[in-house]
């Protein structure tokens, strides 16, 4: 599988760095427990089989004329399934939107992209940094303090910036720069 992914900001990525070692602080899964060099806070736009050569150039020129874009982090996301999952929520702005359904249509129009996730296409994609992943039936609460927070009711509204891209391509677990 190959991935397009936006990275934030390192005040941003130290942020979601901490709620992860928090969760893991609290004995409840996280992302911190995945060592490899390329596990990282990232939003991801687009995955697919395969991301032709051709389509490099042109995803690094749009990711050139956009980046940096704002990041607004706000509230928690729990997805259901085989894998559970908590993220935390991104609020999409227009630009971040536009960023999105470009990447999306260059891959869906690339000759030999392959298959790409239905759950990213733009009319469906639910914009969120992952913070835990686990497998089971137990369901872990959340434990207080886990988020930063601006009252004692509610989390803070994190704020910073989309400032690069990446490509993964998670068969040999590589990674490629493409944008500023």
């Amino acid at each position: 599988m190959h991935s397009v992914e936006l990275l934030p900001d390192p005040a941003t990525e130290r942020a979601v760095r901490d709620v992860w070692r928090r969760l893991a602080d609290a004995g409840l899964p996280s992302l911190a427990a995945h060592h490899h060099p390329t596990n990282r806070p990232h939003l991801t736009l687009v995955t697919t089989d395969h991301l032709p050569p051709q389509t490099h150039a042109h995803l690094k020129h749009s990711f050139a004329k956009t980046l940096p874009l704002p990041l607004r982090l706000d509230g928690l996301l729990r997805f259901s399934g085989r894998t559970r999952v908590s993220a935390w929520a991104v609020r999409p702005d227009e630009g971040l939107l536009r960023l999105h359904e470009t990447v999306w249509r260059t891959l869906r129009d690339a000759p030999g992209s392959g298959s790409m996730n239905p759950l990213l296409d733009p009319v469906r994609w639910v914009p969120h940094i992952t913070l835990s992943r686990s497998r089971g039936t137990v369901r872990a609460e959340l434990p207080d303090g886990l988020f930063p927070r601006t009252s004692d009711a509610l989390p803070a509204i994190l704020t910073g910036w989309w400032t690069s891209a990446r490509h993964y391509d998670s068969g040999p677990r590589t990674v490629e720069r493409l944008g500023p």
